[in-house]
């Protein structure tokens, strides 16, 4: 019986220790994982989180897609990108509409901006110029 106590004691603890929500990015001191800048910039950070729970912060989107090069794809459970209209926000980057535009400049120099949907992504474009872009498109583009 204490065996049992003490194996379903460690179950538990294995499962509360596994962090399955990405962590908070601390804009002003947390560095980019790719380029080792600091993270201030609340409307291009991006991040994704691991299958296993590790969460890995980037100053701008193009630096996550920079950085996807280097690893399995697969291992990632969730990626996530600043949403433009809502600073500070996350939304998964799979779901997110992509406008690339000269005039809206971007930490990295790629001025890609993401949106939380077509509709706002299409509204910027009409101020702003530019070419729209879904998750697929952009991941060709960086590969």
């Amino acid at each position: 019986m204490k065996n049992y106590f003490i194996l379903i004691s460690a179950f538990c603890l294995m499962l509360t220790s596994c962090n399955s929500t990405p962590k908070e990015i601390a804009y002003g001191s947390d560095g980019c994982h790719f380029c080792s800048m600091t993270i201030v910039d609340k409307q291009h950070a991006a991040q994704f989180m691991t299958q296993k729970g590790r969460s890995y912060v980037f100053d701008a989107s193009e630096c996550m897609l920079n950085h996807l090069k280097e690893i399995d794809p697969s291992t990632v459970a969730v990626f996530l990108v600043n949403d433009y209209n809502a600073p500070g926000k996350m939304l998964d980057a799979t779901q997110a509409i992509y406008l690339i535009s000269k005039n809206i400049p971007s930490p990295m120099g790629e001025y890609l901006t993401a949106f939380a949907s077509k509709e706002a992504a299409q509204k910027a474009q009409l101020t702003n110029d530019g070419e729209l872009f879904n998750w697929a498109e952009l991941k060709a583009r960086f590969d």
